[in-house]
């Protein structure tokens, strides 16, 4: 990954802000890889910084397609047992206190949470609070988790 985006020179943080854009509307790469290749290809201070700008972006993306294009969408990404086990999630009227604690938790099905509260009454102005807030916490833990798991793996080859 850091040789691909090697060969951007200055505009390769644009370039993998995009991708993380991208991994979070359709969920084929695994977030993992990008949050760990921010790190280790942009620095601890820079990888974060840009894995925040394109996770924060792409799950904007997935509020709004979600909130234009509804279900039908969802259902082409998510398999059916994610869906399943969340959608009770919509029907309860604490979904919003819901939906906040799953995006500061690192574990949380993000992505398909983003484009389930597209589905609600949630408003913009809410959503986009609660991810520009909610991110930073799990972004880090996330990533510099990775990155200790990873070194360790090197280590003990």
């Amino acid at each position: 990954m850091e040789t691909f985006f090697e060969k951007f020179g200055i505009w390769a943080p644009i370039l993998f802000i995009i991708f993380q854009i991208i991994q979070v509307i359709l969920p084929v790469v695994p977030g993992a890889i990008g949050c760990l290749g921010g790190i280790l290809i942009f620095g601890p201070i820079y990888g974060l910084i840009y894995n925040y700008i394109g996770i924060c972006i792409g799950s904007i993306a997935t509020y709004s397609i979600a909130r234009n294009y509804g279900t039908s969408f969802i259902s082409f990404l998510v398999s059916k047992r994610v869906r399943l086990k969340y959608q009770e999630w919509v029907n309860h009227r604490r979904f919003d206190f819901l939906f906040t604690l799953a995006i500061f938790s690192p574990i949380a099905p993000d992505d398909y949470l983003c484009f389930l509260a597209g589905t609600t009454k949630m408003k913009y102005l809410k959503f986009i609070s609660i991810i520009l807030v909610g991110k930073p916490l799990p972004i880090t833990i996330y990533s510099f988790g990775l990155e200790w798991i990873f070194r360790q793996i090197i280590l003990w080859l």
